[in-house]
């Protein structure tokens, strides 16, 4: 049995759900570990009784060296300082559990991943993480990093050397700009293949994680998990499928569609619950209204595009 373990609050349960969807249809035997980054989210997933969901509330796992960052960091940023910790709190969980796999909560399978672990297994190593993939346009690497924190696998005993100085490096620094070589929690990790040589495998297979910044180097066919980064939810109903990044027309139907099918069923299970999600963009100050309006308008007119905005239907 594979476990697997994500972050969110509740502004990020409809992604929860969604891959949580994904992973009843396509993981096998599994469980799924959710830390819930507050109250609302562990008690709404504690009503829903998901099936293969083991639930952690946050403040029973909290330590005091993040208690002590958690003041001076956002809450995106504490999330981040969270992640290398998430796998450590299930191995303290359940003994049982040998490896355990860090996802974050905007992934999504379409397929099974076990040839994702069956490329691990076969490099003998201890961690497994995943490279960015940038096609050549939108090559962030070098502020961003080579690396992208979206799926990890950590042994119990092997790498915990690994996930051990990370957890350090992120108490001592995670901030979301660019400073000194460092981004976030996610910078650590360039350099992880030569540091941790006999422990660190790099998933050889790249088209096998997609996501929008690499959408247009790799057939979307060939992804086992997809990245929905930059999908965020608007007032109104709407969704904004990229920030940044053009999304081809084949990704839009083959990809996108079917991911908005699950995300729809998860925002009408949350409001069958009374939560109704709000929207997951920053405080709307002008600039943001300004930049949410130019985006609605180019997505009225172009079907290639970043920023394109859809409408969900309604749950009626």
């Amino acid at each position: 049995m594979e476990h697997y373990v994500t972050l969110f609050d509740n502004l990020f349960l409809p992604q929860g759900l969604a891959l949580h969807v994904s992973l009843e249809r396509h993981a096998g035997l599994y469980t799924l570990w959710v830390l819930c980054m507050d109250d609302i989210t562990h008690d709404i997933l504690d009503r829903l009784n998901l099936p293969n969901v083991r639930l952690l509330r946050l403040s029973d796992v909290e330590t005091e060296e993040l208690l002590r960052v958690k003041p001076c960091r956002t809450k995106a940023e504490y999330c981040w300082t969270m992640t290398p910790f998430a796998p450590r709190f299930v191995f303290a969980a359940d003994t049982g559990v040998d490896r355990v796999t860090y996802l974050d909560a905007d992934v999504w399978f379409r397929k099974n991943p076990s040839l994702l672990f069956r490329e691990f297994e076969l490099s003998g190593k201890n961690v497994l993480i995943t490279d960015h993939g940038y096609a050549p346009e939108f090559d962030l690497s070098a502020v961003r990093g080579q690396y992208c924190v979206q799926f990890m696998c950590f042994t119990r005993h092997g790498g915990e050397i690994v996930r051990k100085w990370w957890e350090e490096k992120c108490i001592e620094w995670c901030f979301g700009q660019y400073e000194d070589g460092k981004f976030g929690d996610q910078k650590y990790l360039d350099d992880w293949p030569e540091r941790f040589y006999d422990d660190v495998h790099v998933l050889s297979q790249k088209e096998w994680m997609l996501a929008p910044w690499n959408a247009t180097r790799f057939p979307y066919g060939n992804a086992i998990v997809f990245h929905f980064h930059g999908l965020r939810l608007l007032n109104g109903g709407k969704v904004m499928l990229s920030d940044f990044y053009p999304l081809p027309n084949c990704l839009l139907d083959y990809v996108y569609a079917p991911y908005l099918s699950d995300l729809k069923a998860s925002v009408c299970i949350l409001k069958s619950t009374g939560h109704d999600p709000q929207a997951q963009l920053a405080s709307p100050t002008p600039f943001i209204k300004l930049k949410i309006l130019l985006r609605s308008i180019y997505c009225d007119l172009w079907r290639w595009t970043a920023g394109r905005c859809v409408k969900l239907d309604s749950c009626d």
